[in-house]
C-alpha cells in the first residue's frame, strides 16, 4: 500500500459550509488523513492510498460534489440540489 496524494476537481464548492460538510464526511471514510480543500481551485487533495481514490469520489457525488465534468443535465441539477443540503448541514454543525 503506497501513500500518495490524491486530488479531485469537484464542482459546486461555494462557501465554508461546504466546506466543513465535505471535510465530515470525508473523514468518515478511514484512511484518508490531510484533507485540503481549495475552494477557488474547486480542487479537493487528501493522503491516502491510490486504492481509495473510487470511494473519495463516490463520496463526493453523494454529497452533491461531484467530479468535475463527471455530470450534466438532470445529473448536475440533483448534484446542486444535494451540495445546497451539505453547504446548509455545515453552516449549522
Amino acid at each position: 500500500m503506497s501513500v500518495n496524494q490524491i486530488q479531485v476537481h469537484v464542482e459546486n464548492i461555494k462557501c465554508g459550509g461546504c466546506e466543513k460538510s465535505i471535510i465530515k464526511g470525508l473523514s468518515s471514510i478511514g484512511g484518508l488523513s490531510n484533507i485540503v480543500i481549495d475552494r477557488d481551485q474547486q480542487l479537493i487533495s487528501v493522503t491516502a492510498d491510490a486504492s481509495f481514490r473510487e470511494a473519495l469520489v463516490s463520496k463526493l457525488k453523494s454529497m452533491g460534489y461531484p467530479e468535475q465534468g463527471s455530470v450534466s443535465g438532470l445529473g448536475a441539477g440533483l448534484a446542486n440540489a444535494k451540495s445546497f443540503v451539505s453547504c446548509a448541514i455545515g453552516r449549522v454543525s
